[in-house]
């Protein structure tokens, strides 16, 4: 019983010394003229300095965050400039997937191409691709022949005409970033 009303003084006296400011340091108040009103406003505030707490931080994470979305990553961009006559039927940036549909042109009536792009990596490489071509040969519309190209001549030709775009226009992003 001692113990516990020792242990209950000291608790208080701790306890009152904290509230005089010797223990736990609360932040101290901003000046009001340099600080935003608007949530939106100090929220961009802080992602700029640097500031705030996110899941990554809290399980030793990077501090560092890199938003990347589709429009802003010229591999993506490029391939989609390239491939741009090819009906598509799946796109999926998540995934780093891009799927066509089948394609014919005027020249030849018999033969479809199919296309299907992965995305292994953001970097502008010619490893950052893999580029899988199916070609169908049909004598009758139900008489279908698929098989998968193994010339790389066309596969070659679509990569480097992608990385050389994809080149392009990230020059072009890192030259509107020097002049803003």
């Amino acid at each position: 019983m001692k113990f516990l009303k020792k242990f209950a003084i000291i608790l208080l006296i701790s306890l009152f010394l904290n509230s005089c400011g010797g223990g736990f340091k609360l932040p101290k108040p901003g000046d009001a003229r340099t600080i935003p009103s608007d949530g939106r406003e100090r929220a961009r505030k802080n992602i700029e300095e640097g500031r705030g707490v996110s899941a990554g931080d809290l399980f030793g994470g990077k501090k560092g965050t890199n938003y990347e979305f589709s429009t802003s990553n010229p591999l993506w961009r490029a391939t989609f400039d390239v491939i741009d006559f090819m009906p598509l039927v799946t796109v999926d940036y998540s995934g780093g997937m891009i799927i066509t549909d089948w394609y014919t042109d005027s020249n030849t009536t018999n033969d479809s191409l199919k296309f299907t792009i992965r995305f292994l990596s953001n970097q502008i490489r010619a490893d950052s691709l893999k580029i899988i071509i199916h070609k169908k040969t049909c004598k009758l519309q139900e008489n279908c022949i698929i098989t998968k190209i193994t010339s790389n001549r066309l596969e070659d030709t679509i990569r480097s005409d992608i990385i050389k775009k994809a080149a392009l226009l990230d020059a072009e992003s890192k030259k509107k970033k020097k002049k803003s």
